[in-house]
């Protein structure tokens, strides 16, 4: 039996936890934030991620160390990793932290982008401008997820505006992509080089949060090679340790990164109940140097985001092969509160039970692209 530390107590830390009990294995949890809900099923250090006293005994009882969420201070990591083990290693940390540094290597790895520009003064941003041209995304290099930390510049006179709102931290300008799709690949490579991925995986956003994930992509199996093959790369030249996500546009015959997830990941939900082993408990056995667990689908499934608010589970839950995923968290406008993941063989009749759901909950808008997806015979 080993314990593992987790840096950071969302809902991401408390999945792990529920993957990795049944393997035998105990779980500490450190956040800054109390109510973390982590907390309701791990034991909760409170602590800054700074205060480095407090985090000393945390560090000495754990076997090793994990994160899940990608703004733990790089150094907290590296300050960890020299007392224990941590995976992903902080390099592989503060690369994802820095969206030019993210950008920088996905083009070594033979990762095709947008056209992208640093940005650290106005008259940066004007010369950005002219170089990308319009439309384009402003965006922070740091912190920013869900759609924070971004402007979208249509016109000329977008810039001023983007500017106040921004600027005085270190930015990316990101030629606008007119993708038709969103896609993810969930990879995990293990302690000892394994590597394996899960079935490339379509998203919706809604206001910059993920809404709504369907996997498999059936027939699309020369887009997944590239998607894992770029993957690989990217892990075995990070020498990365853990589960991680890829997130990619497709536009026409290209495929363009948009940026990684060093953690379990959202879009990787529905694998809970649509593979053999989740993405959850797979990077588990891979920070502990475990063999991996089978990622193929178990059919079709359709992952909904709880966003703000939980709807009524019941319409839910009427539904065959239907699951329910509570964070415990207190509802917040653009908070991440809960999940469900609907399965089924046949994806007519998936779609058939996705569209009662978003009757019963007024929620049509929300599956009506994976039902498109799904009755196209082409997700």
């Amino acid at each position: 039996m080993a314990t593992i530390g987790i840096l950071g107590g969302g809902q991401l830390a408390r999945m792990l936890v529920l993957a990795g009990t049944p393997l035998g294995q105990r779980f500490r949890v450190v956040d800054s934030a109390a109510d973390a809900c982590a907390a309701q099923i791990a034991p909760l250090l409170q602590a800054d991620w700074n205060d480095f006293a407090a985090l000393e005994p945390f560090a000495a009882e754990s076997d090793v160390v994990t994160f899940d969420f990608e703004n733990v201070p790089a150094a907290t990591a590296e300050w960890m990793a020299a007392r224990t083990r941590v995976f992903p290693n902080p390099v592989a940390l503060s690369t994802a932290q820095d969206r030019l540094a993210e950008k920088t290597l996905f083009g070594r790895i033979g990762l095709d982008t947008p056209t992208f520009a640093a940005v650290d003064s106005r008259e940066d941003l004007e010369r950005a401008v002219a170089a990308t041209g319009l439309p384009a995304v402003l965006k922070t290099r740091r912190f920013g997820y869900d759609g924070k930390g971004q402007y979208v510049l249509r016109a000329p006179g977008d810039l001023d505006a983007a500017w106040q709102a921004l600027g005085g931290v270190p930015l990316i300008l990101e030629a606008f992509v007119p993708f038709e799709r969103e896609v993810s690949v969930v990879a995990v490579r293990s302690r000892s080089g394994e590597f394996r991925h899960y079935p490339l995986t379509r998203n919706w956003h809604a206001s910059g949060i993920l809404s709504a994930s369907l996997a498999p992509l059936r027939g699309e199996e020369a887009l997944e090679a590239r998607a894992v093959a770029h993957a690989r790369r990217l892990a075995e030249h990070l020498d990365y340790v853990g589960v991680f996500a890829l997130e990619l546009f497709v536009h026409g015959e290209r495929l363009l990164g948009n940026e990684m997830a060093p953690r379990v990941h959202n879009s990787g939900h529905w694998t809970i109940e649509g593979t053999a082993c989740s993405q959850f408990e797979n990077h588990v056995r891979a920070i502990l140097g475990l063999p991996l667990g089978d990622t193929h689908a178990l059919g079709h499934s359709v992952m909904l985001n709880w966003i703000g608010t939980l709807p009524d589970a019941g319409p839910v839950l009427r539904e065959p092969r239907a699951h329910w995923h509570d964070y415990g968290k207190s509802p917040r406008a653009g908070r991440k509160v809960g999940h469900a993941t609907i399965c089924g063989d046949d994806p007519h009749e998936l779609a058939d039970r996705l569209e009662r759901i978003g009757a019963a909950l007024d929620r049509a808008d929300q599956v009506a692209p994976a039902v498109a997806a799904l009755r196209s015979g082409s997700p």
